[in-house]
């Protein structure tokens, strides 16, 4: 069962977005920027009031993704890519972009908080970042 709307072509865009954003940090990688995508649009709160939909998360502008303003982003997705889009948006969630609403990739160590929010963990060469749960309680499902 999905937690968010969607269609075939969001579930593709979707897939584009983990490919685009986290393909070197290999399928976990991809599974955790989608959990992030995901909570965004769940969360409805904080940055992220406005978002009714994968596609309004995936373009939302600004505070959005920087791999929308690439041209690899635009490539189309492929049917690896496309599962584990699937996964993220039936609810499989992975540490520790579980509750994540943030994730960035740092030269260096990643920060304590980010935007004010906790840091969650590091997988690879990103660093997720998860609000308290009283700012945002729709993510922690």
């Amino acid at each position: 069962m999905a937690v968010v709307p969607h269609t075939e072509e969001d579930v593709k865009l979707l897939a584009r977005l983990m490919r685009a954003e986290a393909e070197g940090d290999g399928r976990l990688g991809m599974l955790m920027v989608g959990n992030v995508g995901v909570n965004r649009v769940v969360g409805n709160c904080l940055d992220f009031k406005s978002l009714r939909s994968l596609r309004d998360m995936v373009f939302q502008k600004p505070g959005g993704y920087e791999a929308v303003d690439k041209p690899y982003f635009y490539q189309r997705a492929r049917e690896a890519d496309i599962g584990l889009a699937r996964q993220v948006i039936r609810g499989w969630k992975y540490h520790p972009a579980t509750y994540s609403l943030w994730f960035f990739r740092p030269e260096g160590d990643c920060p304590a908080t980010w935007f004010n929010q906790r840091n969650a963990g590091r997988f690879k060469s990103h660093c997720f970042y998860t609000p308290e749960q009283e700012n945002c309680p729709q993510i922690f499902f």
